[in-house]
């Protein structure tokens, strides 16, 4: 059995009841979330489980994007860690890779047969579409979670702007633009904390 739980994982709120429910929920999310699983894994694991509070979420995803890899994996991993330890961590990310890599797999045969047809193609700029809607839609509800940041919801808007226009307009590599703006923010809302 699991050590008890961490307030993160407190027993009045839900939590997965087994490493096979956690493996389940996250196999049906990376199933849901082809081009993007970011606006589903917060609106089941806020939303719908329960299993973590918007705030838990907005935290968990900004240590996740610094991470080598990607993102929605090192969240599932620190999901699963969260509530059974290195036995969950390894149950989330399985849940995330094993049947998605079947599906995949298929994918990418079918892919090499019907390429060359213009409705093919079609098809795939229009999930683009959608999924960018549906990582707009995450981030315009993460918003009220930026009214309670140390450093003032008027300055996260203003390196939000900053963010973007650094990538949409001046192309400039979405690594640097972390490390130059996230290293300003973490370190200036660091001061703001310890102060």
């Amino acid at each position: 059995m699991h050590p008890a739980p961490t307030d993160a994982a407190a027993p009045d709120r839900p939590q997965p009841r087994s490493i096979g429910e956690l493996f389940v929920s996250f196999t049906w999310l990376a199933l849901q979330g082809f081009g993007g699983v970011l606006a589903i894994v917060q609106r089941e694991m806020v939303e719908k489980k329960r299993w973590l509070t918007a705030d838990e979420f907005l935290e968990d995803w900004a240590v996740a994007q610094v991470l080598p890899g990607p993102n929605v994996i090192n969240l599932a991993l620190m999901i699963g860690d969260r509530y059974f330890g290195l036995r969950g961590a390894v149950a989330a990310v399985a849940g995330m890779l094993a049947v998605p890599l079947v599906v995949i797999l298929a994918l990418a045969v079918l892919y090499a047969h019907y390429a060359g047809n213009p409705q093919v193609a079609g098809a795939l700029r229009g999930m683009g579409a959608v999924a960018g809607g549906l990582i707009a839609a995450t981030g315009i509800k993460l918003i009220p979670a930026l009214r309670r940041h140390p450093l003032g919801f008027g300055v996260c808007l203003g390196f939000v702007a900053l963010v973007f226009g650094a990538i949409a307009f001046a192309r400039i590599p979405l690594g640097w633009v972390l490390l130059a703006v996230g290293g300003v923010t973490c370190m200036w809302t660091w001061k703001r904390i310890g102060a």
